[in-house]
């Protein structure tokens, strides 16, 4: 062997260790750029799986007792299993073991009173009890002999609740249940919740996390305007969650959220305000939605009917709040508030949420009320509200009727209607004071009592609802045992509320839906509220790294922050999961490119080198 050949040997050596380090290096890098694209879920905390949701709101009281907002549910909703479980696609009750509930089936007595419900035998709470009938009869009865006002209107009629065996429980009722299998209620450990009075549960136990709970996520930490930060229970009987941990984020400015969800800092965002969706429009990896609501918002009224109140007198008087319609612009306000995204509103139950039958009443047109500043003038001088001295300003009993109007620092559209209002009930002569203060503030001026006396102390306010599965629930809010429980307007009437218990026992839907109808009809007149409109929720959400977002009920219901009464609220979480295949397999592909590139050009270089030396070793 010549000294050339041993030299080309050793260069074509070097050339091709040369290769597989580039090639190592390159697939290093490759993988690394991969790895960092393809799983922006991981967190550093040892790889695990973190979706984060940002909100402007934030639980109350994680107490399933006492809380009320739409955030507190949803942590319910993860931590907590139902008796019923219900199909997140029609919100339907489901039977069998593949059911989300407790129960997987259940009958009804020939006379429509007993219940008997069998559950399931896989159901464990997170600290290592098993979940029996013991804790569902418990709950129940917690609630019925506690007078728990959270969930009054659901246990309605309901007279016992008995353990039959250790997976049957028997409901009887004093009457047929028609919301018997629709109605949300959190079941609670019997052995945590048995050492809590009914008073600490109804006013002072905060239920702070850890919770025990049975339900696919524990509830671990909760930082008042900070965050709650839920874990996958590892004994949950489900499906495992993709999610290994969820961080629910408060912000203060949805702004602020807005430019976190396009940096990444957070995966999801409830709570936007109709001006923010332009804003996300063709963003990158990023979809916002208009969400259905399955709610109203309204204009409430204090109609305490007692000297106690501190609410101005003249909205007592139905006759008062009735003038009052004809004098806003609800169109306008859907057009400013909401940009058009909904419509405005009639009547509490809204149109096209419910299905065979749709329970919602739409008023006939020649009693519909219509923007006619005019005729609201002539109906305030038929009920007895003149402007006397040609002031401006109208009178009650001589002297000038000044409102005051509240507003939630929570919500900007409340803020905005605010102004509306006030604008519009100046033009026929009522003067108007806005306040603005958060929901904590406005719930304690509505429950307001002096001494041992209830004295709700505000004259309107702005606010919304969600329903439940049943319309029975949001009618009940309108009863006279709802005074001072869920009642936001301290409206009540004899006839509504004799309808009220008919339709409450009537299993038929199509003879129960003129007696709602019926109801609907009574409280629009009367208008203890004005609803406003059929508002949306705004949300948004990544979905460059995250795939299997699904609405609640389909097609357009809400993805990230389902609302007050929809049992179906962790189901979301279970599908949702970091992205497959595309990120990753995109990272994998560039990297074999760059290898084979790299190899390729390497051996082309040897080759050349190769040639080069070859009539000089052929002269040798």
């Amino acid at each position: 062997m010549s000294r050339q050949c041993h030299h080309r040997r050793a260069l074509v050596l070097v050339i091709l260790a040369i290769v597989v380090l580039g090639a190592s290096l390159v697939a290093g890098l490759a993988n690394a750029w991969a790895e960092e694209t393809a799983s922006p879920a991981a967190s550093p905390e040892g790889g695990k799986v973190v979706y984060r949701v940002g909100w402007t709101d934030e639980p109350d009281s994680l107490n399933p007792f006492i809380g009320y907002t739409a955030e507190a549910f949803e942590i319910w909703y993860l931590t907590y299993d139902a008796l019923i479980g219900y199909d997140p696609a029609t919100l339907a009750p489901m039977k069998g073991e593949d059911t989300n509930g407790l129960a997987t089936d259940w009958t009804v007595s020939k006379d429509e009173l007993v219940w008997t419900f069998t559950l399931r035998e896989d159901a464990m709470w997170n600290d290592g009890e098993r979940v029996t009938a013991e804790d569902v009869a418990f709950t129940y009865n917690y609630i019925i002999d506690g007078n728990l006002e959270n969930w009054t209107a659901y246990t309605n009629l309901i007279d016992e609740v008995k353990v039959i065996d250790d997976y049957t429980v028997e409901f009887t009722c004093s009457k047929p249940k028609p919301d018997m299998i629709r109605h949300y209620v959190p079941i609670v450990p019997e052995h945590i919740w048995s050492k809590i009075s009914y008073e600490d549960a109804a006013k002072g136990f905060q239920n702070k996390p850890p919770i025990v709970g049975s339900g696919p996520f524990n509830c671990v930490e909760w930082k008042k305007n900070s965050h709650v930060k839920m874990v996958a229970n590892p004994d949950w009987r489900g499906p495992a969650p993709k999610i290994d941990e969820i961080y629910f984020m408060y912000f203060t400015n949805a702004d602020t959220m807005i430019q976190d969800l396009k940096s990444g800092v957070i995966d999801g965002a409830a709570g936007l305000v109709a001006n923010q969706m332009a804003q996300l429009e063709g963003e990158p990896g990023i979809k916002a939605e208009a969400i259905v609501a399955d709610g109203f918002n309204e204009l409430g009224f204090n109609c305490y009917d007692s000297d106690d109140s501190k609410g101005h007198p003249a909205l007592r008087d139905w006759k008062f709040r009735q003038a009052l319609n004809w004098a806003v612009d609800l169109q306008k306000g859907v057009d400013l508030v909401w940009l058009g995204y909904t419509t405005p509103g009639t009547t509490i139950i809204p149109p096209n949420y419910y299905k065979d039958p749709d329970w919602h009443w739409e008023p006939p047109e020649d009693v519909k009320y219509t923007y006619d500043p005019e005729m609201a003038k002539e109906k305030l001088d038929e009920a007895g509200y003149p402007d006397s001295d040609g002031d401006g300003w109208r009178e009650y009993k001589g002297k000038p009727i000044e409102l005051s109007l509240i507003a939630r620092s929570e919500s900007a559209q409340s803020q905005q209607y605010a102004k509306l209002f006030a604008g519009w009930f100046k033009d026929v002569g009522i003067k108007i004071t806005i306040e603005v203060m958060d929901e904590g503030a406005l719930m304690d001026r509505q429950y307001n009592y002096d001494g041992d006396v209830f004295a709700p102390d505000y004259d309107m306010f702005l606010w919304g609802w969600y329903l439940d599965y049943d319309p029975g629930s949001m009618l009940g809010y309108f009863t006279k045992e709802q005074i001072e429980n869920w009642s936001d307007c301290n409206w009540w009437d004899p006839e509504y509320e004799r309808l009220y218990k008919q339709q409450g026992e009537e299993l038929d839907p199509y003879k129960r839906k003129p007696i709602i109808d019926r109801m609907q009809q009574i409280l629009y007149e009367q208008s203890p509220y004005i609803v406003t409109d059929y508002g949306p929720d705004f949300e948004a959400w990544n979905t460059d790294k995250w795939e299997g977002y699904i609405h609640i009920p389909e097609p357009k219901g809400n993805v990230l922050l389902p609302p007050f009464g929809n049992g179906c609220g962790y189901a979301n979480f279970l599908s949702i999961g970091p992205k497959t295949g595309e990120v990753a397999g995109e990272g994998g592909a560039v990297q074999w490119v760059v290898i084979v590139v790299v190899i390729v050009a390497a051996i082309i270089v040897v080759w050349l080198i190769l040639r080069s030396r070859r009539p000089k070793a052929m002269e040798e």
